[in-house]
């Protein structure tokens, strides 16, 4: 019986879709304004996970994730460097699927931009504010926190007292709204400035959280089974989701809400100032491997604080070759046929013990027990040639299936390109795509010069290195 701890609720509960054998969820996806560091690909991870164990379960899996490809912090860098918000955005988002692929994660069904997406968001802060839930001021438009008394059942932060005229109340002339609490929608943009889009509603650009409400209705209905994402977000980004949604649909937005916890480095919260953030890149400059950074990301419970370190990555490093040293020698060994009855029986119970630990809330710690303590049992088994030919077979077959949750034996990796030459085929795409062909084709030859060969497909572009 498949459990999760639903924030919502603050309860343990048995998850029920609201489709028979069909899942539709949702997870918050990068803010492109900058490399993905490890403690956003824990989050990312969380969904990864999630995806395949439901999968494993035998659901019909439809994921959703954004691009947030336009905020205040990437429109200040755009406007500092001189260049449009998708010649700004387009070498993070490749990058961000070069690290999403070489650290072994599945790509969801729809990965929506926030940028493709300003139709959605428009019409749905029109549907607010006609039922009286937004209203616009100087050009803005705000979400009016008073018309929705729900208001903090997610985070279950007690509103009462903040307030226009209470205790603790913020000055609103300064933010232009009604009520301090009340968070912007449309934002304004005022002539000049590229950043903006002209709509119904007005010029201006969306506020953040409109966003993820309009992609994920747009693509999971206006209900749906799960939402995730890291605990930073549940205020006020995923209370203010809430809102939104329900304020404009007068249903239930999602039935369960599952959130990741903070990652530290050697106890401490990550920051570059401190000289302890790492992206993907700066770990496998390293020497280090995904699949082993992978393996440390996923070995604690999500809902658990993780101390991350450089000596535990090393022994998450040679766990997952052990891991991956052992299937190699399970499929090589040289076996008398039949079946050993004790090995059938570890099997059966390795596969018990992890489906249990998964049941309980995604507990992969359980589940990544079972498999050390399979590995045990079957090097024993194959140092006093107690291995038969079915059960060599039925063990491959079980790790196959272990390994569709958790993708910590299969020992290739995808290759990540350096930032200089991810910006180049960015460039290149954008001199395309302003048909610029002189340019690109300057930028063709110059990769090339460097070893690297492009494809223009109908999917886009691919590359390759020279000899491969």
């Amino acid at each position: 019986m498949l459990k999760f701890q639903n924030t919502l609720s603050g309860q343990l509960e048995e998850f029920r879709p609201l489709r028979e054998g069909e899942v539709r969820m949702y997870c918050c996806g990068p803010t492109v304004w900058d490399f993905a560091h490890i403690g956003n690909l824990r989050t990312f991870l969380l969904g990864d996970i999630l995806r395949r164990y439901l999968k494993f379960k035998g659901y019909k899996v439809t994921h959703v994730m954004n691009i947030t490809d336009v905020d205040d912090r990437i429109i200040q860098q755009a406007e500092r460097k001189g260049v449009t918000l998708d010649e700004y955005t387009a070498p993070y988002i490749e990058a961000f699927w070069q690290d999403f692929d070489a650290i072994g994660m599945e790509r969801p069904e729809v990965a929506p931009r926030a940028t493709q997406h300003i139709k959605q968001m428009t019409e749905l802060i029109a549907r607010l504010e006609a039922d009286g839930h937004a209203y616009a001021s100087d050009g803005s438009i705000y979400y009016r926190i008073a018309s929705f008394p729900q208001y903090g059942k997610l985070s279950k932060i007690n509103f009462a007292g903040n307030i226009v005229g209470g205790s603790e109340r913020v000055d609103t002339d300064k933010y232009e709204k009604e009520d301090a609490r009340d968070f912007a929608l449309w934002k304004a943009v005022e002539p000049g400035h590229d950043a903006a889009w002209d709509t119904e509603i007005g010029r201006g650009r969306p506020g953040w959280h409109i966003e993820c409400s309009a992609m994920s209705m747009q693509y999971l209905d206006e209900s749906f089974d799960i939402h995730c994402g890291g605990v930073d977000l549940i205020f006020p980004h995923h209370e203010n989701e809430i809102a939104q949604s329900e304020g404009a649909t007068g249903r239930k937005f999602v039935n369960y809400w599952l959130h990741g916890e903070h990652l530290k480095i050697n106890g401490e919260s990550m920051s570059k100032s401190k000289g302890n953030y790492f992206t993907l890149r700066d770990l496998v400059a390293q020497g280090f491997t995904p699949t082993a950074v992978r393996y440390s990301l996923i070995s604690a419970p999500y809902r658990k604080q993780y101390n991350f370190t450089l000596e535990g990555l090393r022994s998450s490093e040679k766990t997952v070759a052990s891991l991956q040293d052992f299937r190699q020698r399970l499929a090589d060994a040289r076996v008398e046929a039949g079946s050993n009855p004790q090995m059938k029986a570890a099997a059966a119970r390795a596969l018990k013990q992890f489906e249990a630990g998964l049941d309980d809330d995604l507990n992969t710690s359980v589940a990544l027990a079972a498999i050390h303590d399979l590995t045990r049992e079957v090097n024993t088994a194959l140092a006093d040639c107690q291995l038969r030919a079915d059960d060599q077979r039925d063990l491959l077959e079980l790790i196959a299936c272990f390994d569709a949750v958790f993708n910590i034996f299969s020992r290739p990796q995808a290759e990540m390109l350096d930032t200089e030459i991810q910006a180049l085929i960015a460039e290149r795409q954008e001199a395309r795509r302003r048909r610029d062909f002189a340019r690109a084709d300057e930028i063709r030859d110059e990769l090339n010069a460097r070893g690297i060969i492009l494809e223009d497909t109908r999917d886009g572009v691919r590359w390759k290195r020279r000899g491969m």
